[in-house]
């Protein structure tokens, strides 16, 4: 029930960023709930591979470049779906910290939700 919960929160959250800044597009509710689960999908197998590769770039700029590991994911998704469109490499950038915050915000609030049950 919590990934289901999750999974509408972060299609509603990537709404709400194509809402905030104009380098992030999305043609509907349905394209946003595809491009959460692609986004988190890309997250759970792409991101570990990219985070390994690049572990020394990521000490020498103390964590900064997981920062782009991330827009990475972001600007991967919009590129293999239709109604998910990001303006290059700097909106994905913008858009996966927003995406990003928004996400811990959520992640808070269903862990403070579920934990009471």
């Amino acid at each position: 029930m919590k990934l289901i919960i999750k999974w509408v929160l972060s299609a509603a959250a990537l709404l709400f960023v194509a809402y905030l800044y104009s380098g992030v597009q999305i043609s509907g509710f349905g394209s946003a709930m595809i491009a959460a689960a692609v986004i988190g999908l890309f997250n759970v197998i792409l991101r570990p591979i990219l985070v390994v590769l690049t572990l020394p770039v990521t000490i020498i700029t103390l964590g900064l470049f997981l920062f782009v590991i991330n827009a990475l994911m972001f600007w991967a998704a919009s590129g293999v779906l239709e109604g998910f469109h990001v303006r290059g490499f700097g909106a994905a950038l913008i858009g996966s910290l927003i995406y990003s915050v928004i996400g811990m915000v959520i992640e808070s609030a269903l862990g403070g939700i579920f934990s009471k049950s």
